[in-house]
């Protein structure tokens, strides 16, 4: 058992590090994340598959890489750190106190783009109602770009894995040409 479970069991812990070239931002744990300290580690989730076919990271990753993450310049956290079965269990004054713990976290990691999982998240941070399009969005985040990626869980049916795989693409090239 490594020093991070025994000091908070049932705690997902970041995967971060100074100067990232992505940070990846979830809106919360799910309660199988939380339980094996790894991002996105539910079994219909399909980040790591999304990751590897849009050409962030050259070899296929499962939930249990995600401490590699910061080899390719790419980090991981998420805006609410209570684990929960659903985002229907967040209180909407959660996600608001949530927000501003992550916004000094930005500032404080300086990565050159932050990307979003999850439309919920950019609503959240920037106060935006109605339909959010996947891709670059005008906000910024002190120097950080801030990007739209639809969020990949299995229980998400409002976009195709077709439309998933074209917007984590497009922040592929975004990334590749910085």
């Amino acid at each position: 058992m490594n020093a991070r479970r025994r000091i908070a069991p049932g705690c997902l812990h970041d995967r971060v590090a100074p100067n990232l070239r992505v940070l990846f931002v979830g809106i919360n744990p799910g309660l199988r994340s939380a339980a094996l300290d790894h991002h996105f580690a539910g079994p219909s989730n399909r980040f790591w598959k999304l990751l590897f076919e849009s050409g962030l990271v050259p070899e296929r990753l499962t939930f249990e890489d995600d401490d590699r993450l910061p080899e390719w310049g790419y980090g991981v956290t998420n805006l609410v750190a209570r684990p929960t079965a659903g985002i229907g269990d967040l209180d909407p004054r959660e996600l608001l106190a949530a927000r501003d713990a992550l916004v000094r976290k930005i500032r404080r990691l300086r990565p050159r783009i932050v990307a979003l999982v999850g439309t919920t998240v950019y609503r959240t941070l920037f106060g935006v109602k109605g339909p959010v399009t996947p891709g670059l969005a005008p906000e910024r985040l002190g120097e950080s770009l801030i990007f739209v990626l639809p969020n990949p869980s299995g229980r998400n049916a409002h976009h195709s894995y077709a439309e998933m795989v074209k917007a984590y693409r497009v922040l592929a090239r975004m990334v590749m040409s910085r």
